[in-house]
């Protein structure tokens, strides 16, 4: 009889650890398995599908565009880079990047605002080369006050050549140098590495 009695609430338990599994379970990978330390599994966060980068230049005297597309990605055509002349001067810039594979009304068009959503893991860099003659400062900073460069103002002098136009995802904003607009220490993922010729008269 005692047998009995001691066996009714060991049943009464399994039952309850049984249908207390966790349905929700955070540790499990891709493959529907978990780690070996049965530790929360962050999720990856896919680099953004950016097929249009247009970089606009604005001051008193006018407007002036830079722009690249590759709609075609790794496929066999070749990006389309433009490039501008324009008068010396300052100009406040802005970066737009878009993603045209899919409609203008998916929220994955304006790749942008993905960009500024995850101000933390981002930041652009401008470098002249080959005889460009310009400087530029951050505009816009991320939410612990760092930059970002979706913004930015640039003085250009009577100059050609071209300018490479980085965007790294995760670099690290605190290394020596990065503040300022030097990559050489930022470490990161290239979203974007682009060079566009420049004639400034």
């Amino acid at each position: 009889m005692k047998k009995q009695i001691l066996l009714l609430p060991m049943l009464i338990l399994a039952l309850i650890f049984t249908g207390c599994s966790d349905d929700d379970d955070t540790t499990s990978d891709q493959n529907g398995g978990g780690d070996d330390n049965n530790l929360p599994i962050d999720p990856i966060n896919e680099q953004e599908v950016i097929t249009t980068v247009e970089i606009t230049l604005t001051n008193d005297l006018g407007s002036y565009q830079l722009s690249w597309e590759d709609l075609d990605g790794d496929g066999p055509d070749e990006a389309i880079i433009n490039g501008t002349t324009m008068p010396a001067g300052t100009y406040n810039c802005e970066v737009e990047l878009y993603n045209k594979t899919v409609a203008e009304d998916d929220d994955e068009y304006r790749v942008t605002l993905e960009i500024l959503e995850e101000d933390l893991d981002h930041q652009f860099f401008f470098t002249p080369l080959n005889g460009l003659d310009v400087s530029y400062s951050y505009t816009d900073m991320d939410s612990e006050g760092n930059p970002i460069g979706q913004t930015f103002d640039l003085t250009a002098n009577v100059s050609g050549g071209d300018l490479n136009v980085v965007l790294l995802h995760e670099p690290d904003k605190g290394a020596a140098g990065v503040p300022d607009g030097d990559m050489t220490n930022a470490g990161g993922e290239t979203d974007i590495d682009i060079t566009f010729p420049i004639t400034i008269e």
